[in-house]
């Protein structure tokens, strides 16, 4: 089933939790209502940053991208993740398969770039404040956002040409919650070095090379910081950046975990070891999306006074 006459492989099975039916019931509503609060919380937040024109700032701009990245990243999954809940071995057509896989790879190494982007504007707001508007100015922060995105969709596409490519013979059951690229390939019946060097290439690009560049940025940002005589300069110059260090070590911590180390289909492990392994891509895919716009918001004054004042509980206008 799910094969043609000629062997073409025309459709995937994701088996999700459908071995374990009360933790499907139970993960269907947290799902659902961590993905409701995710475009609540990145709606707002990008809402706010375009009606304030106190947030018009490369690093808002930022914030700004990273939002609507969230809200694409966990859309091209968390439909597809709720559905395989609801069903007890939901089928996925290989096309429909390749395109969410497509999505969802793109829109996290778009991330993972970003993240390295924004690192490098912490960088130049804290240890060269004066020249930072001369530095960071329209057409190098546009440019840095463009180039994340650009980044990560041929990175995407990439990987994503190379999976099409590989037969899978009369292996379609994916041990996860979406068409994650990892759980595919461990399901192909050919040989995938060209894959695994070719993800091992990726993961050089948009996760060793970022996470170095947001290192080093964060190295010389601390030690500019400890030269600031005064405490509540310290205080106030860490502030700007904490927001964003703590999204990092959130996002990377378990991204890295997942995609450090592709494995090869010869390494496959039982079945609640990929079980295991996509609870924890759940965890990244869905809680980091959530958690975004509350880390920025309950960290920055800035935000939380252009909230109030687009709830009209403040007007930065009055008098004007």
């Amino acid at each position: 089933m799910g094969k043609t006459n000629d062997s073409t492989l025309t459709e995937f099975v994701l088996v999700g939790l459908s071995a374990h039916p009360k933790l499907q019931t139970v993960f269907f509503v947290l799902v659902l209502w961590m993905y409701l609060m995710i475009l609540l919380g990145n709606g707002v937040l990008i809402s706010v940053i375009f009606y304030d024109p106190h947030l018009h700032t490369p690093m808002y701009f930022f914030l700004c991208n990273l939002s609507f990245l969230d809200i694409c990243y966990t859309s091209s999954s968390v439909p597809l993740i709720l559905d395989s809940f609801m069903t007890v071995r939901k089928r996925v057509s290989f096309s429909g398969c390749m395109v969410q896989m497509f999505l969802s790879f793109a829109m996290g190494a778009t991330e993972c770039v970003l993240l390295g982007m924004m690192a490098l504007d912490r960088y130049v707001a804290i240890c060269y404040p004066l020249r930072y508007h001369v530095i960071m100015n329209k057409g190098a922060y546009v440019s840095m956002a463009v180039g994340s995105w650009v980044s990560g969709i041929v990175d995407s596409m990439v990987q994503t040409s190379l999976a099409m490519q590989l037969p899978f013979c009369s292996k379609n059951v994916i041990n996860h919650f979406v068409c994650e690229i990892l759980a595919i390939l461990k399901l192909a019946c050919a040989d995938i070095s060209i894959n695994i060097i070719s993800m091992a290439g990726s993961n050089l690009i948009v996760l060793v090379i970022p996470l170095l560049v947001i290192s080093i940025s964060y190295i010389f940002i601390v030690a500019t910081i400890l030269r600031i005589p005064s405490t509540e300069g310290k205080c106030k110059a860490f502030s700007t950046c904490s927001a964003h260090l703590t999204v990092v070590i959130i996002f990377y911590g378990t991204i890295f975990f997942m995609y450090a180390k592709p494995k090869s289909k010869s390494s496959v492990g039982i079945d609640n070891q990929d079980i295991t392994e996509a609870l924890i891509s759940l965890f990244y895919g869905v809680m980091t999306p959530m958690l975004n716009p509350l880390i920025y918001s309950l960290r920055n004054k800035d935000v939380k006074a252009a909230v109030k004042n687009m709830l009209g509980r403040k007007n930065f206008s009055d008098g004007i």
